[in-house]
């Protein structure tokens, strides 16, 4: 009786004109199951990043982003593939505290940067919103010029909850950039925590943009942030800020002097930029390319990169054992249980942790 009756709704529907919603939903589900088969193979990728496609770029990195552990194995053959052809840019770590003017300056370095020949790429670690989730991705509406360089690439990346804001990633999705042709790579940080830190672990050169008169020139910073900046360049050096710019400037010039000497024997500098104006862009990658000079030459450079190699290996096996221990199901409800346990104080923290691990 249920067939007579699936049959004769049928019959209705075709002597209507009206699509069977049945036959639509199945169609539907056979498209999108056929998408899925047509997905892009790590050849097709590959080639694509070696090619300089950008949609290829564009969808490796997203699968390399993904916390989806089907696409890791995917991911991790898109990037072996091209590490031969990577390793061949500079890479640039830009941070300051929101409001200073990073993707204004951003905008302007890459412009320039592009205008000289270079092919640049940002990595432009989003702030994720703390309700939703999502990634608010302002970086592509607040460089409206640079994202239509056909030079340049940008990627906005998510957050999310990983250390400092530095988005989960990163390191690999420079790889595939310098694969796809990208010789700068301009990473742009949050601006808060422990981000600085991590996007340290990862650049040739590290840049501060600081404000003049905003009342932290000396006693507002962290000294770790000095200790790791390359080149301080003060931002907003225009107009009436003039003054104010070349006053911070001798500030901290003084500053540096007091910090110990660097093993790449590289003097931090302190230089005026105006993003807004186009002034003083020129003389940062003047700085840059005389670092790096000088850094190749007493193979600092190298070893920089060999050291970072070897902690983003031990940072990768910690956070694969983090998530695999999290990962695990009799973790989950046992975790679940200590926690409860935790509130109405019937254990401690270091009890439940230890009664876990030996899970």
């Amino acid at each position: 009786m249920l067939q007579d009756k699936h049959k004769h709704k049928s019959a209705l529907h075709e002597q209507k004109g009206i699509p069977n919603p049945e036959i639509t939903n199945a169609s539907s589900i056979s498209k999108i199951k056929t998408n899925r088969k047509k997905q892009p193979s790590v050849a097709a990728l590959t080639q694509g990043i070696l090619e300089c496609n950008i949609t290829a770029l564009s969808q490796a990195i997203t699968l390399v982003e993904s916390k989806n552990t089907k696409h890791l194995a995917k991911a991790n053959a898109i990037i072996s593939n091209c590490l031969p052809k990577a390793n061949n840019s500079i890479r640039i770590g830009i941070t300051g505290v929101p409001g200073v003017g990073k993707s204004t300056f951003i905008e302007a370095f890459g412009t320039y940067l592009t205008h000289i020949g270079k092919k640049v790429a940002v990595l432009a670690v989003d702030p994720s919103s703390s309700i939703t989730k999502g990634s608010i991705l302002g970086d592509k509406t607040r460089m409206e010029d640079l994202v239509k360089n056909k030079s340049a690439f940008i990627r906005p990346s998510a957050s999310g909850d990983s250390l400092g804001g530095v988005a989960r990633k990163t390191r690999e999705t420079i790889i595939l950039c310098e694969a796809a042709g990208f010789n700068t790579i301009l990473i742009e940080t949050v601006g808060v925590g422990q981000s600085e830190t991590a996007v340290h672990s990862m650049v040739d050169f590290f840049l501060l943009l600081k404000l003049a008169g905003a009342g932290d020139e000396l006693q507002g910073i962290k000294r770790g942030i000095i200790e790791m900046a390359d080149a301080i360049v003060i931002n907003k050096a225009d107009g009436d800020n003039i003054k104010p710019a070349k006053l911070a400037k001798v500030e901290f010039n003084r500053a540096l002097h007091l910090y110990p000497k660097k093993e790449s024997s590289w003097i931090p500098k302190v230089s005026l930029a105006s993003a807004l104006h186009n002034t003083g862009i020129d003389n940062v990658w003047e700085m840059i390319t005389d670092y790096v000079s000088l850094t190749q030459s007493n193979t600092h450079f190298n070893t920089k990169r060999n050291n970072q190699n070897k902690f983003w290996l031990l940072q990768t096996i910690e956070s694969q054992l983090k998530s695999d221990f999290f990962n695990r199901t009799d973790i989950k409800e046992v975790l679940k249980q200590q926690l409860q346990l935790i509130e109405t104080n019937q254990t401690t923290p270091f009890a439940a942790a230890d009664l876990l691990l030996n899970l």
